[in-house]
């Protein structure tokens, strides 16, 4: 069965991978562009807490000697200072549950955030669709901005992204890493995974299309048929 995998995997999915292989280097750009922005901010945290306690031991200094003992409270200070600074996440984590809550605007960037998140638990052909999947959602962003969250075309496109694609794949992570390439119920875990992805990257780019051609009305009414689609996901980890 393992081979079976491996066959479809090479004959259907590798040249979408190849087609995604740009865009999946440069959500990896931005992903690397987050973090470096992250080691920023804790480089200036640090910079402004270290000034912050040298002035106020120099104020200090000035009215009571600060001694050794001052100057070993000062230092010892400074060392819990940075250890805080040290421990804040460089980039914060997004809970799959709080994609639901999200703003329809910022879904998208929320979504991209969380994939990332669950890269390493993933086989390499669901990373590069996700890579792809990370560029579409930049792309799809800025159509967002225009919708109410009444909308049904913002509805459509919340559940594809709060409901549908982590139910895909959480699901797939719940199953034993041994049995994700073995027939279950008929089904190979691994290869349904890869698929579902695909699904969504299709979707993800023709709801842009559709956006920004203005016919919302199309939107919701062609998402219908991702209902019994996405249905298969739900019970991937059953």
């Amino acid at each position: 069965m393992t081979s079976d995998v491996d066959r479809y995997i090479r004959d259907r999915i590798e040249p979408t991978l190849r087609r995604h292989s740009d865009r999946g280097r440069s959500l990896s750009t931005r992903a690397r562009q987050r973090r470096n922005a992250g080691l920023m901010r804790k480089v200036k945290y640090a910079f402004w807490a270290v000034l912050a306690i040298l002035l106020g031991s120099a104020v200090a200094g000035f009215i009571l000697p600060l001694g050794t003992t001052g100057v070993m409270i000062v230092l010892g200070v400074m060392i819990a200072a940075l250890l805080l600074i040290a421990l804040i996440p460089t980039q914060s984590g997004v809970k799959t549950e709080a994609l639901a809550q999200t703003d329809i605007a910022a879904l998208p960037l929320k979504t991209e955030i969380w994939l990332e998140n669950q890269r390493k638990a993933l086989p390499a052909p669901a990373v590069t669709l996700i890579d792809s999947i990370g560029v579409r959602l930049e792309t799809l962003a800025p159509q967002l901005e225009r919708l109410t969250e009444q909308e049904p075309a913002a509805q459509e496109i919340r559940k594809l992204l709060s409901d549908h694609l982590p139910e895909l794949v959480t699901g797939y992570q719940s199953i034993p890493q041994a049995l994700r390439r073995e027939a279950r119920n008929g089904r190979v875990p691994e290869k349904q995974l890869v698929e579902g992805l695909n699904v969504i990257d299709a979707e993800i780019a023709r709801m842009t299309e559709t956006l920004a051609s203005g016919d919302l009305d199309k939107l919701a009414t062609q998402n219908r048929f991702l209902e019994l689609k996405y249905q298969e996901a739900k019970e991937l980890g059953q």
